[in-house]
């Protein structure tokens, strides 16, 4: 019912993507999203392309479903890890923080498929000049780094100013926004936060009660005088960079208190002073499930909403 081009390009039975989130999104993640006919992302952040290389075999054990990997061309080891994803012929590749132009007649010999993510309607044109196949549009409602634009804004300028399929970001937990996302002219969705409050997600378990504690107004932002915002769940941590930024502290110092941060959340537990990042849609999450139920839940209600439309 809602196949669209980006199930076939991605070779997927649901246009529902998982997001490449550093330190959570690990290989059982990743495939169990894969087996429930999503397309599951493994995240690289500033990890060594040895530790990616484990993930990668662990999840072609796990499934022999298409995967993806989410690139940070940022990353001090980023091309090692790019050596490594053509060497694994990884099926898709998503990209953050830069261009991964120089990168695509490489991978495009191997057919795998690059899709950068982007916060603005400029970026999303030069990733379309550059050849990506498709583009990740994301949202300011999303958890971790961000851009300023909205979601319900942002989509539909996009889907206006290319011809490549965009897939939507940011704010989107459940078959309503799935089927918003549509609406507005995505061909699929992107979806984190949600999928860290799943039987499958390796994180610890204060971080997923975090989540599901989360109030409408929790999800805050940090980091927006150093031009680099980055959307937490409020906690010690973030009043720490409020009085930083309150006494216009270097990036030096505001980066200083986030070092390690968001591994102290993810692995160690530490809500109060680690970096819990998760997107605005944190007070939809109530619950626990499988990958399979979150994204058959996701298809069931998007398709009862439908036909209910449709009988208006």
């Amino acid at each position: 019912m809602f196949k669209t081009e980006i199930c076939e390009l991605l070779d997927i039975e649901y246009p529902i993507l998982q997001g490449g989130m550093a330190w959570v999104a690990t290989a059982e993640l990743a495939a169990a999203v894969s087996n429930a006919g999503g397309l599951g992302i493994i995240g690289c952040g500033n990890a060594p392309a040895e530790v990616i290389e484990k993930e990668i075999k662990k999840i072609k054990s796990m499934t022999d479903k298409s995967f993806g990997v989410n690139a940070m061309l940022l990353s001090p080891f980023i091309e090692e890890v790019m050596d490594l994803l053509y060497k694994e012929r990884v099926p898709v590749i998503t990209t953050g923080a830069g261009n991964p132009g120089k990168y695509l007649d490489k991978f495009k010999q191997i057919g795998t498929k690059i899709i950068p993510v982007v916060p603005s309607v400029a970026l999303a044109k030069r990733m379309e000049r550059s050849g990506a196949d498709a583009i990740i549009v994301e949202g300011t409602e999303a958890g971790g780094h961000i851009g300023e634009l909205t979601t319900m804004s942002l989509v539909p300028q996009i889907v206006d100013a290319v011809s490549i399929p965009v897939i939507a970001a940011g704010g989107i937990a459940d078959g309503r926004g799935f089927l918003a996302a549509l609406t507005l002219g995505a061909k699929g969705v992107q979806i984190g936060t949600r999928f860290v409050c799943t039987e499958e997600c390796e994180v610890h378990e204060n971080y997923k009660k975090f989540i599901l504690k989360a109030k409408d107004r929790d999800a805050v932002v940090t980091g927006r005088t150093t031009g680099h915002p980055v959307r937490i769940l409020k906690n010690k941590l973030y009043k720490k960079y409020m009085e930083l930024e309150k006494n216009n502290a270097s990036l030096e110092e505001m980066e200083k208190i986030g070092m390690g941060a968001l591994r102290n959340a993810v692995i160690d537990g530490d809500i109060k002073c680690g970096s819990v990042m998760a997107g605005q849609i944190s007070g939809l999450v109530k619950d626990i499930k499988s990958c399979k139920e979150v994204i058959e839940d996701i298809i069931r209600e998007a398709s009862d909403i439908r036909e209910n439309l449709n009988d208006i």
